[in-house]
């Protein structure tokens, strides 16, 4: 929680602010990428007071960590975002609910000051949300891995399969299975021919 009492609602006036906090859980992309919970998030923030409450302006500065999707190796990103939210007064919210009493989309997006502090965690949420990669990698020119075999092709730039025609795959299985069946008719036959020596 951040207190406005400073402030005063006076319109006008300014008040900066500099803070490290700790981050809090899932603040980031599931399963993908974000930054670990309790790790340090630093925020710089500028709080104007308005006619309907207070406008806070800041940025966040954290570490992100993930894994690339497609060597799937552990990695690390620094972040950067800036966001910007209106706080209103709660006297001032009832005076515009009172002016369009209708207009349930308009209340919804309102965020009070409650006794004059607002939290600023589901504001710091999304603005990390929308900054992180819905695709991260550890660099752009990443090669991945190896369709077949699972290698990191980076490890290995010279690695590859000798491709075979999915069309001959089936002959290639037909193929196999004569040459397996040709030798358990030879290996019989070569059976029968000892059969007779010894007689």
């Amino acid at each position: 929680m951040f207190d406005t009492h400073e402030l005063g609602r006076r319109p006008g006036a300014l008040q900066r602010l500099s803070r490290s906090i700790s981050a809090p859980a899932d603040l980031g992309v599931e399963d993908v990428i974000g930054v670990p919970e309790g790790a340090p998030v630093e925020l710089e923030l500028r709080l104007e007071s308005v006619m309907e409450g207070v406008l806070v302006t800041g940025t966040a500065h954290a570490s992100a960590e993930g894994e690339c999707v497609r060597c799937l190796e552990p990695m690390r990103l620094k972040v950067a975002t800036e966001f910007q939210e209106m706080f209103t007064y709660p006297d001032a919210d009832v005076r515009d609910r009172r002016a369009e009493p209708d207009d349930d989309a308009e209340d919804e997006d309102i965020v009070h000051l409650k006794d004059g502090l607002f939290d600023l965690e589901p504001v710091l949420r999304d603005a990390v949300v929308l900054a992180l990669p819905m695709q991260p990698v550890c660099r752009e020119d990443c090669a991945g891995l190896c369709a077949q075999c699972g290698i990191r092709l980076d490890d290995d730039p010279d690695h590859h399969h000798d491709a075979t025609d999915i069309r001959w795959a089936a002959l290639q299985g037909l193929a196999e299975t004569i040459t397996d069946g040709e030798k358990d008719n030879m290996g019989g036959a070569e059976a029968g021919v000892d059969e007779k020596q010894e007689k």
